[in-house]
C-alpha cells in the first residue's frame, strides 16, 4: 500500500460524493418552485439505494472475474466476498476502490432524472433506480473499467477493442444521456409543454449546483487515475481547461445568438466542458483539453434545441448536455489523443491530428454506438414495463398542484409568512 495514493484516492472520492448534492442543488434550481424538493429528493434516494445494492452483488458484476466474453462481471465477490481492510488494488486498499467506483454509478443514475423532472412517481423511481443500475449500469462499467489483471479478465472495450475513456464518457455521460432520452420518450412531456414557461426558479442555485460539480469532478477525472501521480496532475489541468473553455464556447453562442450571456448558460456551459474531457481528460494534451471545451459548449449550446424541433420533453438537457457532450469528448480523443500520453496509459492509438490516422477513432466510434444503442434499449424496455405496471406519472391533476406535496407532503418554500405584528422568531 501507498499511503499517498491512499490519502489521495480517500479525497477523490469524497470529492465524487459531493458531486451528488451538487448535481442536487443543480437540477433543483432549474425547475419549478413545485418540484424542486421531489428533483433533489431523486439524487438523495440513488445516494441511499446504490450503496446497499453495490456491496450485495453490483461491485462483483462490475469487476468481478468474466463470466461472459467481457460482457459481465461473475459472482465470486458477492458481499465483497473474499476482501478484508488488507486487501489492495494497485497500490490503494480495495475497500476504498469499491466505494470510489460505487460513486460514479450513483452519479449516473442520478443524472438521468433530469430528463424526467416535475412528473414522475417517486415509488417509480425507487423502482428503476436498482433495476437501472442492475441491468444497463453495472453491465456498462464492466465493459469500460474492469481491465485485465492478475486472475481477473475484465471488459470487452477496455481490453479488446481498445477504446480509451479514463473517467467514464462512455459508461457515466453517454449511457446517463442515451437512458434519459428513452425516460423522456417513455414518460411523456410535462403538461403545458411549449405553452407554459418553465423557466428555472433559482439560479443562485443552478450556479451553486454547478461549482459543487466542478468541484467534485476534480475527483471523478483526477482520481480516475488511482494513483497520486502524473496522470492525475495531466486529467486535472484537462479538466479546469475544458470546464472553463466550454463555458466561454456557451457564452459566445448566446452574445452571437441572442445579444446576451446569462448565468443559466454559464453554468451549463462548464457542465458541458466537464462532461467532454471526462473521456479525454488522461489522453489529450491541456491546449487540446480547451479545444474540447470550446467545442462541446458550442456543439451542447445549440444541441439543447433539438428537444423542441423533435418533439421530446427532456426537462433539463441531459441529452443536449451529457449525452452530446459526451458522444464529443469521447469522438475527439479519435483526433487529439497524443502519442506520449497513450504510450503512458499502455494501449491506445494516437489520435488523427497526432499522426495515429483513424484507427483510435474508429474504435472510439464502435465504443459510443454500442453504449448509446444498449443504454437506449435496455432503459426503453424497464421504463415500458414500469409505465404498463405501477405507472410512472403522477395525474395530470398533481402535477399542475406540485409534485412536492403530492409526493412529499412537503413544500420548499413557506410563503405563508407571519401576520404583521404576530409572533415570530427573533
Amino acid at each position: 500500500m501507498n499511503s499517498g495514493d491512499t490519502a489521495w484516492m480517500l479525497a477523490a472520492s469524497a470529492l465524487v460524493m459531493l458531486m451528488v448534492p451538487g448535481l442536487a442543488f443543480f437540477y433543483g434550481g432549474m425547475v419549478r418552485a413545485k418540484s424542486v424538493l421531489n428533483m433533489m429528493m431523486m439524487s438523495f434516494l440513488a445516494l441511499a439505494i446504490a450503496p446497499v445494492i453495490w456491496i450485495v452483488y453490483g461491485y462483483s458484476l462490475t469487476f468481478g472475474d468474466d463470466v461472459g466474453g467481457g460482457l459481465i462481471g461473475g459472482f465470486g465477490q458477492l458481499g465483497l466476498r473474499g476482501m478484508d481492510q488488507h486487501s489492495l488494488t494497485g497500490t490503494i486498499p480495495t475497500y476504498v476502490f469499491v466505494v470510489f467506483q460505487l460513486l460514479f454509478g450513483i452519479v449516473t443514475v442520478a443524472l438521468i432524472s433530469g430528463a424526467v423532472a416535475d412528473r414522475v412517481k417517486f415509488s417509480a423511481w425507487a423502482v428503476f433506480v436498482p433495476v437501472w443500475l442492475t441491468l444497463v449500469y453495472f453491465p456498462v462499467a464492466h465493459w469500460v473499467f474492469a481491465f485485465d489483471g492478475g486472475v481477473v479478465t475484465g471488459g470487452w472495450i477496455a481490453n479488446r477493442l481498445g477504446a480509451l475513456d479514463l473517467a467514464g464518457g462512455t459508461a457515466v455521460e453517454i449511457n446517463a444521456g442515451g437512458a434519459a432520452l428513452a425516460l423522456a420518450l417513455i414518460v411523456g412531456r410535462r403538461v403545458g409543454w411549449r405553452r407554459e414557461p418553465m423557466r428555472p426558479h433559482n439560479l443562485p442555485s443552478v450556479l451553486l449546483g454547478a461549482g459543487l460539480l466542478w468541484f467534485g469532478w476534480y475527483g471523478f477525472n483526477a482520481g480516475s487515475a488511482l494513483a497520486a501521480g502524473d496522470l492525475a496532475g495531466l486529467a486535472l489541468i484537462n479538466t479546469t481547461g475544458a470546464g472553463a473553455a466550454a463555458m466561454l464556447g456557451w457564452l459566445v453562442v448566446e452574445v452571437v445568438r441572442d445579444k446576451k450571456g446569462t448565468s443559466f448558460g454559464a453554468a451549463s456551459g462548464a457542465i458541458a466542458g466537464l462532461v467532454a474531457v471526462t473521456p479525454a481528460c488522461g489522453s489529450i494534451s491541456p491546449l487540446g483539453s480547451i479545444v474540447v471545451g470550446l467545442v462541446a459548449g458550442a456543439v451542447c449550446a445549440y444541441a439543447i434545441g433539438l428537444k423542441y424541433r423533435l418533439g421530446f420533453d427532456d426537462s433539463l438537457d441531459v441529452v443536449g448536455v451529457h449525452l452530446v457532450g459526451g458522444l464529443v469528448g469521447t469522438l475527439l480523443i479519435g483526433l487529439l489523443a497524443t502519442g506520449t500520453n497513450v504510450e503512458a496509459l499502455g494501449f491506445g492509438s494516437p489520435g488523427l491530428f497526432y499522426g495515429g490516422g483513424l484507427d483510435q477513432l474508429g474504435r472510439q466510434v464502435v465504443a459510443v454506438a454500442v453504449v448509446l444503442l444498449y443504454s437506449f434499449g435496455v432503459t426503453y424496455a424497464i421504463g415500458t414495463v414500469i409505465q404498463r405496471t405501477i405507472g410512472f406519472r403522477v395525474t395530470e391533476e398533481d402535477e399542475v398542484t406540485g409534485i412536492d406535496q403530492v409526493e412529499h407532503l412537503e413544500t420548499a418554500y413557506d410563503h405563508t409568512g407571519s401576520s404583521p405584528g404576530g409572533p415570530h422568531l427573533g
